[in-house]
């Protein structure tokens, strides 16, 4: 069974079952409530048969960047999701991903099909090649970055329902 709950639910009908048979009860009734404790163990089993989960939601990642003087500019950007060891500077970080693509261009799958560029670098080379560099690809795909003032709007602001790219109300 696909439940989580279900391995349990065996344990503790097993159990019912063992103290039934250890107690002082005449023969036929522990048979009969043994015959009804596996009886609703099959109409629960096949009424999760019969009612499948619904699939997981699938999930996309956002970069979210705080931008309260408004610097950035006002059309859309992705980017990928990397990290780097805490102790580096996020400077060497474009750096780490080229050395990552210069040794994955050097190799045999990457001398068939080289990279030229990051974003075709963090979608084809292997983790090996960044693990090497201390780099590790959290997307391969590239995710959208939004832009945020950094601010809650209180309940009188009217200006939350603005987006300052769009410059139209919801």
């Amino acid at each position: 069974m696909e439940d989580s709950n279900f391995p349990m639910a065996k344990i503790e009908i097993a159990k019912v079952t063992e103290i039934i048979k250890n107690s002082n009860l005449d023969a036929g009734i522990v048979k009969e409530l043994i015959t009804a404790i596996q009886d609703e163990v099959k109409a629960a089993e096949k009424e999760a048969e019969a009612n499948p989960r619904p699939p997981a939601q699938k999930k996309q990642y956002v970069i979210l960047v705080s931008d309260p003087e408004g610097v950035m500019p006002e059309k859309d950007l992705v980017g990928w999701v990397v990290q780097i060891p805490e102790s580096d500077s996020p400077l060497t970080t474009t750096e780490r991903i080229h050395k990552a693509a210069y040794d994955f261009n050097a190799s045999p799958r990457g001398r068939r099909n080289p990279v030229s560029t990051v974003g075709e670098a963090c979608e084809s080379v292997s983790q090996r090649h960044f693990r090497e560099a201390q780099v590790w690809v959290r997307t391969k795909v590239p995710v959208s970055l939004i832009t945020t003032n950094n601010e809650i709007p209180t309940d009188g602001d009217d200006e939350y329902k603005v987006d300052r790219r769009r410059k139209e109300i919801d």
